[in-house]
């Protein structure tokens, strides 16, 4: 008895991104934390430019939280970790599809 070969289908190359929302940090408000100081961890820490950390600073204050990076898991879970060292809050979850 003899198998042969079962040609299989390929998923759509869009099919597979579609399905891989990529991650998120998201910076929450606090009552401790000075707003230069949130900017200068965005400025420091991601390399924003001070117009892009002012901006997402002022989302985290008014908003009371702003998504500050996005990319894979493992690269969100270091940058949560990176804002707690910094004593910001921090949180991730996937992007919204």
């Amino acid at each position: 008895m003899s198998t042969s070969p079962v040609e299989l289908d390929e998923p759509e190359v869009d099919d597979v991104t579609s399905l891989a929302r990529p991650w998120v940090t998201i910076v929450w408000n606090d009552p401790v934390n000075l707003m230069s100081y949130v900017t200068f961890v965005f400025q420091q820490y991601f390399g924003y430019s001070k117009s892009k950390a002012t901006k997402l600073m002022m989302e985290v204050h008014v908003d009371g939280r702003s998504v500050v990076s996005t990319g894979s898991r493992e690269e969100m879970e270091r940058d949560v970790q990176a804002m707690h060292e910094y004593g910001l809050w921090a949180t991730m979850q996937k992007a919204d599809a």
